[in-house]
């Protein structure tokens, strides 16, 4: 009897007319979806690379207009931009790392089954999503600690999610196997060279993720600034463009000439566009180096239990 080897076994694999629908409605919908959120994005990015005239009077549709970069030139001029950068790297960056350290070493333990206080621990991390002081509160907290006009007063304010912080933990208790912690044990490790050496190494993904969304969050932060900084040089970028935005509107009460309302107008407009992408882009930039990761670690997210 002759044998048949694997290699030589073709499956063929006919769509049936129900599959070609489906799958054809699919593209359809994904296309549809691509350009109802690329299409925003294109378009604010073409404008702040038109000229102020064409934005006004609404002749960018997709490519830009009389390609000019006086939107940049106009937000760049004002010398607290720079500053303003700094100081959101500085609160991005330190204020994600505590978050992630914070967010770490409280979700670790909380993950294993042999931590007596774990139910209540998590019960109270859990009672701080439903549950706020209030911003009174809050704010007297801080000036009770002295932390007003303080860099530490939005770093320290939000030092850790609870939210991120259960999502972390779901991670290590559903995708941490249990017997790798027991070898590690066995061999002679404590708890913190165990979740360094064994966890955090199979825990990319959800790192990854939960750090952007720290990032995120620092970076587009600006209220809590408003309450707690009053030292300009201390201000984040998000507060810096609200001013430039603020200063950049035009009273036409106050403008006689129509051709130059229309060309301050269209400077106003242009600034604004200018504004959006001096804002976003950096932390656009920071998606493709986890986008691999998201899918694993933002659907662990989904079960908290």
């Amino acid at each position: 009897m002759a044998k048949v080897k694997h290699k030589d076994i073709k499956i063929k694999r006919h769509r049936t007319l129900d599959d070609k629908i489906l799958y054809a409605t699919t593209d359809i919908i994904l296309v549809l979806l691509l350009l109802i959120v690329g299409y925003p994005i294109v378009y604010v990015l073409s404008c702040s690379f038109s000229s102020g005239i064409a934005v006004s009077n609404g002749r960018v549709i997709l490519w830009p207009v009389d390609p000019s970069i006086i939107g940049y030139k106009l937000v760049f001029a004002y010398k607290t931009v720079w500053t303003g950068y700094a100081n959101t790297i500085f609160y991005t960056v330190v204020g994600t790392a505590l978050n992630m350290l914070l967010s770490i070493l409280a979700a670790y333990p909380l993950s294993r089954p042999n931590y007596q206080g774990r139910k209540v621990a998590t019960m109270l991390f859990t009672i701080t999503m439903m549950f706020s002081a209030g911003i009174i509160p809050k704010y007297l907290l801080m000036s009770d600690l002295h932390l007003i006009d303080s860099r530490w007063a939005l770093i320290l304010a939000s030092a850790i999610s609870a939210y991120n912080m259960i999502i972390i933990r779901t991670y290590f208790r559903n995708s941490i196997p249990g017997e790798l912690i027991e070898a590690a044990r066995i061999d002679g490790c404590s708890e913190l060279r165990t979740l360094w050496s064994v966890v955090l190494p199979l825990s990319k993904a959800v790192i990854s993720v939960v750090t952007l969304y720290y990032a995120v969050s620092h970076w587009n932060s600006y209220f809590q600034a408003m309450l707690y900084l009053r030292d300009r040089d201390l201000l984040p970028l998000q507060m810096i463009l609200r001013e430039i935005l603020n200063a950049s509107k035009i009273n036409a009460e106050d403008v006689s000439d129509p051709a130059l309302l229309a060309e301050l107008a269209g400077a106003a407009d242009l600034v604004k566009y200018a504004l959006i992408v001096v804002s976003s882009a950096p932390i656009i930039a920071a998606y493709p180096f986890v986008q691999k990761f998201f899918e694993k670690g933002v659907m662990i997210g989904s079960v908290k239990g």
